[in-house]
């Protein structure tokens, strides 16, 4: 069975491991608004100051002093709180303490505050220089305006300001974590572990955001859905990864079979990577094998849609097939590394079902055909070497045919094909094929009776015809062994095999059979007077010829020796059936039943010891010799009707034909005994001819 690991052997350009150049996913480059520039621009007019909110006027000089007061000192608190972590060293992790990538524990700010906190010019320069513990800033000031904002007191104005300077920041800190996590693993630990902390804190914010209204004077910025954007971004990186330049395509490899194999071994190797190196890392709600395998499934499903609308070539049409049904399902979705991993993603089919079943179609009606053109290209270089009197080989001393052998081949590669893809569509094309084996043997057997006829002076004639008759052997063999056929379909699939036998076997023993002619002619020629002689004249004959027919199979060589059998047992029934021995003493009719008896036993040991299996014609003779024997009427009825039993083509010219050598039998007993067998007509068919096969006048 085809494999897939025999094309992504060798494959011209294939990527190496993935692990230091695949690129994971970040946000999509998006152009700022034309708002987000002039925030960004203006943030670097104000200090972090400027991110309060101004005081309203109206106030008492005396109240007003007093309120300032205690806005300065709230404020410089909450800010000092806000930017301490641009102006203290990292502290030392206490044991136990969470860890700010775990998305359920919400990142403080830093307490302590050694210098004065840092300007929003400096919050920029930090992002930009890839600092994400900036981000932790930036969200308390996010709280600091949402607060200011339900506080009230504030202008419009100035909120709106404020919050156009947090937005740019978060475009900064949104570029530079996502960017991070586009190439995880070519980034430190430690910043890709603060990026995925970024990441998480924002669904936590989102979250927090829905639970409760936004300030009318503030625009909506919630929920920023940065888990979402990393996810598109995965779908961007699966395109790229996909659609790479597969690079030159192999010998004997199409086009579409090289882009199968790369996008096969990217994904595969792709996968991989993400589960033993991504998903340590990854918190458990990024679902991170997950998020690659639907995006890496999509893209190769849409390519694999896109191509099967276009007409393809049988191969492209199989390979295609293939990989829905065995190559991407057994080989990359249960490969070792990934199946535990991927088994409870329900990602499905490459192609929806109905595409696949027109391509099964397509697929039957093309390796059908295929499967047709071979097996009669097959017969035809086979007919010509009988044309051409090529001798047949000889294999273990049996004259050979490689037909048989040739046409089950054919059949079973267009049947292991189609069970490559399914056990379903290996039903389908089962049927189909052997509508088209049976069309093949009645062509088969058509072409050798033109053989026996035309061919009949070519030397190596009689060892084709055993050849031919041999190869039934292979083609019954084979068809029971490996197709599984019911027995009663078996044998009507067979019948032209058998028929061809028969022509075979007749052709043959044509020669034989034409010189025993006038050796049974002496039995009536001389009025059975030497019938013993006659017969050692005819089984001498018969003795002889037997080794022409040595390099036929043993089963068919039985098969031949039953013919000659039956040829015995017809031609002296026929010379009991002349009419010209009319025998009218009792005496004169045992004498005859003695010989009778004799030679069928002579008959009957020469053809049994030579392999005849015909037991049922063993009885044929002596039963004939007993009704010749015997003179009451009614011992004769009874041997009739049980004659008749054992030969239903026993008619009642052949009783006649056999009662005329009784010529002391009065025509009234003859009349009765032959009408005992209008009780036996029609209870049954004869299994095998005797009687049919002879004419009486």
């Amino acid at each position: 069975m085809l494999k897939m690991v025999t094309f992504f052997q060798g494959l011209p350009g294939q990527q190496q491991s993935v692990l230091g150049t695949l690129d994971f996913p970040g946000s999509p480059q998006k152009s700022q608004s034309a708002s987000e520039v002039e925030s960004e621009a203006s943030m670097s007019e104000a200090s972090s100051e400027d991110m309060m909110p101004s005081q309203e006027t109206g106030m008492a000089p005396d109240e007003e002093e007093e309120e300032s007061t205690k806005k300065e000192k709230k404020k410089y608190k909450g800010l000092a709180n806000m930017f301490s972590v641009f102006t203290k060293g990292k502290k030392k992790k206490k044991k136990n303490q969470p860890r700010s990538s775990d998305p359920e524990v919400q990142p403080k700010p830093r307490p302590e505050l050694d210098g004065p906190p840092p300007t929003v010019e400096e919050l920029k320069e930090a992002l930009e220089n890839g600092r994400l513990e900036a981000a932790w800033p930036v969200l308390a000031l996010e709280r600091e305006l949402e607060a200011a904002a339900a506080a009230g007191g504030a202008s419009v104005e100035e909120l709106v300001r404020q919050q156009s300077k947090v937005e740019a920041l978060y475009l900064l800190l949104r570029d530079q974590v996502l960017g991070v996590l586009r190439r995880p693993l070519e980034a430190a630990p430690e910043r890709g572990s603060q990026a995925l902390a970024v990441v998480s804190q924002q669904e936590l914010e989102d979250r927090r955001a829905a639970g409760g209204p936004v300030a009318a004077v503030l625009a909506a910025t919630r929920p920023r859905r940065w888990l979402q954007l990393w996810r598109g971004g995965v779908a961007e990186v699966a395109a790229e990864r996909l659609e790479a330049q597969p690079g030159a395509v192999p010998e004997g490899r199409s086009e579409v079979e090289n882009r199968f194999v790369h996008m096969g071994c990217t994904m595969k190797e792709d996968l991989e990577a993400v589960v033993e190196r991504l998903k340590p890392l990854f918190p458990a709600e990024f679902n991170v094998v997950h998020t690659y395998a639907e995006s890496y499934h999509h893209h190769f499903a849409t390519h694999l849609c896109t191509l099967a609308q276009f007409e393809l070539c049988e191969r492209d049409t199989y390979l295609l097939l293939l990989w829905v049904h065995n190559f991407y399902p057994n080989e990359i979705l249960n490969s070792p590394k990934l199946a535990k991993e991927l088994e409870g993603i329900k990602l499905g089919s490459l192609l929806p079902p109905k595409q696949t079943r027109l391509l099964e179609a397509v697929f039957l009606s093309n390796e059908v055909t295929n499967v047709k053109l071979l097996m009669t290209r097959a017969l035809e270089l086979e007919s010509q070497r009988w044309a051409q009197d090529v001798a047949p080989q000889s294999l273990d001393g049996h004259y050979h045919s490689e037909l048989a052998i040739d046409i089950i081949q054919i059949l079973s590669q267009g049947q292991g094909k189609a069970e490559n893809l399914t056990s379903e569509v290996g039903v389908q094309i089962k049927q189909l094929l052997l509508m088209e084996l049976a069309a093949l043997l009645r062509s088969y057997q058509r072409t050798f009776d033109e053989f026996l006829e035309k061919s009949k002076l070519l030397r190596n004639y009689r060892a084709n015809v055993i050849a031919n008759i041999n190869n039934c052997l292979s083609f019954g063999t084979s068809m029971e062994q490996k197709w599984q056929i019911p027995q009663e379909s078996l044998r009507h699939l067979l019948d032209p095999l058998k028929d061809l036998r028969a022509h075979g076997f007749d052709a043959l023993l044509q020669g034989l059979f034409a010189e025993l002619k006038p050796l049974f002619k002496k039995f009536t020629q001389t009025r059975w007077a030497t019938p013993v002689e006659t017969l050692e004249e005819i089984i001498s004959t018969v003795d002889v010829s037997l080794p022409e027919f040595s390099e036929l199979k043993d089963c068919f060589r039985e098969e031949l020796m039953e013919a000659v059998h039956l040829h015995l047992v017809k031609e002296y029934i026929i010379r009991l059936s002349k009419r010209r021995l009319v025998l009218k003493t009792e005496e004169q009719q045992q004498q005859l039943a003695r010989h009778i008896l004799t030679n069928a036993d002579v008959i009957q040991h020469f053809c049994t010891q030579n392999g005849s299996p015909a037991t049922w014609l063993h009885q044929a003779l002596p039963k004939l010799a007993e009704i010749i024997r015997l003179q009451d009427s009614s011992a004769i009825k009874i041997e009739v009707a049980t004659y008749a039993t054992l030969y239903p083509d026993f008619s009642k010219g052949h009783l006649n034909a056999i009662l005329a050598i009784k010529g002391n039998l009065p025509s009234s007993e003859v009349r009765s005994i032959r009408n005992i067998l209008d009780i036996n007509t029609g209870l049954q068919e004869p299994s095998r001819p005797l009687f049919a096969l002879i004419k009486v006048g």
